[in-house]
């Protein structure tokens, strides 16, 4: 059964196409690649994806612009395949992503959720390591050989630290993601949502260093521009705390303590006000 990769697109044409193209460039082709078109104003991308005349390649366009969260529910809805990935648009898969995370699941038959090994990029495709993406790096858990495995209270305390996944780049099995959902209106921490839900139906994560994924990490992403004026952390905040209570109920005392510190949300907060700060004394300054 092929992988389905859901790809909505709204967004740069030029890293759409390379998104498109390394997904295309599988070493493990079985697969089908649907793009979720959000109403974008410019008719190329669907232009050119005709063009490619590749059966795999199916094409969609809203009827309204659904925003991040609704845009990404469609994608859930429009799976055919037991096992799909949600891929930005501005990512890029490695030519092994899709025969790794296969091989990962058929040894992991009731993993919700795989997450493989992820390297970041920035808009011209250099490999960067921003304070962020290195706290990622600290809190992913470690191993040798063998693939990690967590799921119930241990797989939440370890997101609850810091969500150190990288959502384009997870293979999720439908049913159990459709069992649980998007919860509505969140657009920064859905995937976090998604993932602590999945633990507390009892669903495993399995995470693999090979890296097979780049992330585009740039300025223009949804966190990046609500990290700037606090949507951001007002979502974050609100869901932290409403996840200690939930987790309290549930007697998963570590998961409450973890989500009620958020340590690395907060820390993440403290930089952006720290370097919004510093951008306006820049501005305000007469040499500046």
């Amino acid at each position: 059964m092929p992988i389905d990769v859901m790809m909505p697109f709204y967004g740069d044409v030029g890293q759409f196409r390379q998104a498109v193209t390394s997904v295309l460039d599988q070493r493990d082709g079985d697969l089908r690649l649907v793009v979720i078109d959000d109403c974008y104003p410019d008719p190329e991308p669907a232009h050119w994806l005709a063009s490619l005349t590749d059966p795999r390649v199916h094409y969609l366009r809203n009827e309204t612009n659904l925003g991040v969260n609704g845009n990404f529910r469609r994608c859930v809805d429009l799976v055919e395949a037991d096992h799909f990935v949600v891929m930005g648009c501005d990512d890029v898969m490695l030519p092994d992503y899709v025969a790794t995370v296969r091989r990962l699941a058929r040894h992991h038959p009731d993993a919700a959720v795989i997450a493989p090994g992820v390297e970041v990029i920035d808009d011209r495709d250099q490999v960067v390591h921003p304070l962020g993406d290195r706290i990622k790096s600290l809190l992913t858990p470690r191993t040798s050989t063998e693939p990690v495995v967590l799921r119930g209270e241990a797989m939440a305390t370890s997101l609850y630290h810091g969500n150190w996944t990288y959502f384009p780049s997870l293979l999720w099995r439908t049913d159990p993601v459709r069992d649980v959902g998007f919860r509505p209106g969140l657009d920064i921490v859905l995937d976090l949502a998604l993932l602590v839900d999945l633990a507390a139906r009892g669903g495993a994560l399995v995470h693999d260093p090979s890296v097979v994924f780049r992330y585009r990490r740039h300025q223009g992403s949804v966190s990046s521009v609500q990290a700037v004026d606090g949507r951001r952390f007002a979502e974050e905040n609100a869901f932290f705390a409403e996840e200690a209570r939930r987790c309290a109920d549930r007697g998963w005392s570590r998961a409450a303590r973890a989500a009620r510190l958020h340590a690395t949300s907060r820390l993440n907060h403290a930089q952006s006000r720290a370097l919004a700060t510093a951008g306006r004394l820049r501005r305000a300054s007469p040499t500046a």
